[in-house]
């Protein structure tokens, strides 16, 4: 099967991908599957799914892996998606070595395990050098980044470090989870629905969506060349009006 690349550039360059992966218990429900079995096949699909995003050369991955409201799923499970955390990192730090993908978790860690919080700065640590970022949300939720980010600057202002009416669009980016990276240009939603889960908020002011009707497992590298062929057909006018000639009749 030929690719949307075919050895072009792309029209719209694409430098940040965000995905909500949605539907892996559905996946293994429909199979007479456990649930477990389900965020494994999960797990797979993120290795698939990096391999994608490097042949559009794409600088971010964002993947919204564990929510701040997943704690209320059965404590069986929650420890299973830690374990598979563990897992994934300890199994793919030489992987994203290799290929130079540097890994960035955000998202709360105080209610991690200290062993899993290590495991977490090692492999941090251990790919920092890498070109390309790939990014787990664990344990993250927007409004909690938002309120995390205000904190921080009512901290500042308390210290006499920056005066109220200074604070700014900027000024409170510096305080986000990822500072440094770009906002998503695309942000993909599996499983059919069409929401945002609490996720990136102040990120994705400006970010087109593609939702996809198949569960996460099922989402290979030919659906995310079909995700990225209909972000192509798209005109980004971040608020603009759209250009003379390119109005549809």
């Amino acid at each position: 099967m030929s690719t949307l690349l075919d050895n072009s550039p792309l029209s719209h360059p694409l430098r940040h991908v965000a995905i909500i992966m949605d539907g892996n218990n559905r996946w293994a429900k429909q199979r007479g599957l456990s649930g477990v079995s389900g965020h494994e096949m999960g797990v797979e699909r993120v290795r698939d799914i990096l391999d994608a995003s490097e042949k559009y050369d794409i600088d971010v991955l964002t993947l919204f892996a564990f929510s701040s409201e997943n704690w209320k799923r059965p404590e069986l499970e929650v420890r299973a998606l830690m374990s598979l955390l563990a897992s994934y990192l300890k199994k793919e730090v030489k992987q994203l070595k290799e290929r130079k993908v540097r890994l960035k978790v955000i998202g709360r860690r105080d209610r991690f395990s200290a062993r899993l919080n290590k495991l977490i700065d090692d492999t941090e640590r251990a790919t920092v050098t890498g070109k390309r970022t790939l990014v787990l949300a664990i344990d993250y939720g927007g409004r909690w980044e938002i309120a995390e980010a205000a904190r921080e600057l009512a901290r500042q202002v308390q210290r006499g470090r920056l005066r109220p009416e200074d604070i700014s669009e900027d000024s409170m980016q510096q305080y986000m989870c990822m500072p440094e990276l770009p906002s998503p240009d695309l942000c993909i939603r599996t499983a059919g629905e069409q929401r945002i889960s609490n996720f990136l908020l102040w990120h994705m002011a400006y970010t087109e969506f593609y939702f996809a009707d198949c569960y996460w497992p099922d989402f290979d590298g030919a659906a995310f060349d079909m995700a990225i062929r209909d972000y192509q057909q798209r005109q980004r006018r971040f608020g603009k009006r759209e250009e003379a000639g390119k109005q549809s009749a």
